[in-house]
């Protein structure tokens, strides 16, 4: 039945015009689901990573955005190409549009800012099928290319699903980890390196603190390095991320997430033991990756996300299916001599929530003219948490701060609790919280 329904997924992938890379990728994931174990690591098969090198005792590099493009003109400043993750529409708070272009500070959304950051830097976003029309008509000057997309599988026999109601339903997006291969599939990899373009620096495009670093890679290729994750140092905060160990039978860093562990396994949330913590900024060697890609045009061999919803996710009644995903950052474990680097936390600022929009609206963060969203509070950010029966949506929150977002430069933490609309000239100083 499997060899039927692989077949049957495959041909659907080729009928919809996917490349033979990302094909080989998908035939790879499947063959992974029929592995109960596959991608599972047990914290007794992990040791905690040890040698981190903190960003801050790496030698300056020269990182002119105007120098010379060709990599081996400056073997100390690699040319570095940025590249955003561009593929989420603003569901988690109630739109349909590309995530990236919600307004971040006034008159400037994620994309604007990103732009900026790249600083004259190729700038270079991975759209979705979803995202890609509104991405273009937003007119940032950008290299783009598409994610690919694979059929749903019909969680009972692993068939493709069908869904005639809306037949784009029948397809979703293989994870972040599909951009390794994408990028090769699309030409965008052999384009970046004919333009002498060395590095690639990947991240997220709502995490407005992943701002290029020419001291990583620099670093990096002193020390034949071709892939280097960006970390944090844990906090019970992140106990539910993906953190980075050292696998005992062989040594390698690998990373795991909550997804990779067992579940008689409770070693996953000990912050203490496994410390370092992924930001999903990463540096990759394109020549490295080129040559990696030719040997094995699945990429990476990356461990296995079941990712189990239904055909229409806006209805528990139909159809239950499996989507097949891998995320980027697990290439630490399978891109032989990959390294971590200890990163502020202030380049891990994701927004997720219109919790994290809030902070960074409001005076706790300044857009400076190169695109970085600095601090203006001493010690950790401000914590928001607000309800989320009413302010979950962007057009909750904006309805209840109809002025714009109070001044939180001086808070710790701002809880709401119940359906409040706040007026002009609020501030929040030190731990607050307001009930309806």
């Amino acid at each position: 039945m499997s060899d039927t329904a692989l077949e049957q997924a495959v041909q659907k992938l080729r009928a919809d015009g996917a490349d033979e890379g990302v094909v080989a990728a998908f035939e790879r994931r499947f063959a992974q689901l029929d592995d109960p174990e596959a991608g599972f690591m047990r914290g007794t098969d992990l040791e905690p990573v040890e040698d981190v090198p903190a960003l801050e005792d790496l030698p300056d590099a020269d990182a002119d955005p105007d120098a010379s493009a060709n990599a081996n003109a400056n073997p100390g400043a690699p040319a570095i190409a940025v590249l955003k993750l561009n593929g989420g529409l603003g569901t988690s708070m109630g739109l349909r549009g590309p995530k990236s272009l919600i307004e971040v500070k006034p008159g400037h959304s994620f994309l604007d800012v990103i732009a900026r950051q790249a600083a004259g830097r190729p700038l270079v976003l991975m759209n979705s099928f979803s995202t890609d029309e509104a991405t273009r008509a937003a007119g940032v000057d950008a290299r783009t290319f598409l994610q690919s997309r694979e059929p749903k599988l019909r969680e009972d026999d692993h068939a493709p699903v069908a869904w005639p109601a809306d037949p784009t339903l029948e397809w979703c997006p293989p994870g972040h980890g599909d951009v390794y291969v994408s990028l090769a599939a699309s030409g965008m990899l052999d384009e970046l390196l004919a333009d002498g373009v060395a590095w690639a620096f990947i991240s997220n495009s709502d995490n407005l603190g992943a701002t290029p670093d020419a001291r990583i890679p620099a670093w990096a290729q002193a020390h034949d390095v071709p892939f280097v994750m960006e970390v944090v140092r844990g906090t019970p905060a992140d106990r539910k991320g993906g953190h980075v160990a050292r696998r005992r039978d062989d040594g390698r860093i690998v990373l795991r997430e909550t997804a990779q562990t067992p579940p008689d396994d409770d070693s996953f949330t000990d912050v203490e033991r496994w410390r370092y913590y992924n930001t999903n900024n990463l540096w990759v060697d394109l020549r490295a990756l080129r040559q990696l890609l030719r040997q094995d045009p699945a990429g990476p061999r990356l461990p296995l996300i079941v990712n189990r919803k239904t055909v229409d996710p806006r209805d528990p009644g139909s159809t239950p299916v499996l989507q097949l995903e891998t995320a980027m950052g697990a290439a630490i474990g399978a891109i032989e001599g990959a390294r971590a680097v200890l990163v502020p936390r202030s380049r891990f600022a994701p927004v997720k929530t219109t919790d994290d929009l809030l902070v960074v609206r409001s005076d706790a963060y300044e857009l400076h003219d190169d695109g970085t969203m600095r601090p203006t509070f001493d010690g950790p950010p401000p914590v928001v948490s607000l309800d989320p029966e009413f302010y979950k949506s962007l057009s909750d929150l904006e309805q209840r701060f109809p002025h714009g977002p109070p001044s939180l430069r001086e808070a710790r933490s701002f809880t709401v609790t119940g359906d409040v609309t706040f007026g002009a000239d609020v501030a929040v100083r030190g731990d607050r919280k307001v009930e309806a």
